[in-house]
């Protein structure tokens, strides 16, 4: 297992675990995130762990071409009753990301320390949002890093239903204008399947990387 120290390096993703795990340590510090999204890594651990970096074999991803779009929700996107925005409140997203529970798990892995990184990577313009409003209430919204070749998705939330998915959507639109060829969503979840996304090989999802 691959120690972090305070040098931000990180070892070959072929390194890591069957489970995906390849180091532990170090910080959360925003220049070490950067650096490590764009090498295809991502933290993945909760409070008062030490920092767990994973990059795992099977990588979920989005081809935006590929984004499903049901009729049901096609029917509810033409009703008009949310309105979607980009990084309007950014810092009240990543709060509801890190405090709204979810049927699927028992808590959040979005540390305060995590939380201050993103905060001053979305200060520099990396992490952005999607937010969802129904009349001036934020229901739903998702939070990730633009890397300069893809999206790196990292959480989403609602409190109404459809509404993450709705950000979702949002989100592919706007990574098909910037003509970018996928938007990363790290691992399998039922949710993210049913709107086309789908696994594909660490070694396809390195081709995509800026730093190899």
């Amino acid at each position: 297992m691959f120690v972090l120290g305070k040098e931000h390096i990180f070892p070959s993703i072929e390194s890591a675990g069957t489970d995906g795990l390849l180091a532990i340590g170090g910080d959360v510090h925003p220049d070490r995130l950067l650096l490590a999204y764009r090498r295809g890594i991502f933290p993945w651990y909760s409070e008062g762990m030490p920092v767990l970096w994973y990059s795992p074999e099977k990588r979920m991803v989005l081809f935006p071409e590929k984004l499903y779009v049901s009729k049901s929700m096609r029917r509810l996107l033409r009703k008009g009753i949310f309105r979607i925005t980009f990084n309007e409140d950014f810092p009240t997203v990543i709060r509801m990301c890190k405090t709204v529970k979810r049927k699927d798990s028992d808590g959040t892995w979005i540390t305060d320390d995590l939380e201050r990184s993103m905060l001053e990577l979305h200060r520099r313009g990396i992490a952005q949002s999607v937010e969802v409003w129904k009349e001036d209430k934020l229901v739903g919204g998702l939070y990730g890093l633009d890397i300069g070749t893809m999206f790196c998705g990292e959480s989403m939330f609602h409190t109404e239903s459809n509404a993450s998915k709705i950000a979702f959507i949002a989100l592919a639109e706007w990574i098909k204008e910037k003509k970018y060829p996928l938007i990363d969503c790290q691992v399998y979840t039922p949710h993210l399947a049913s709107l086309g996304a789908e696994e594909i090989s660490r070694a396809d999802f390195k081709k995509y990387l800026p730093l190899m």
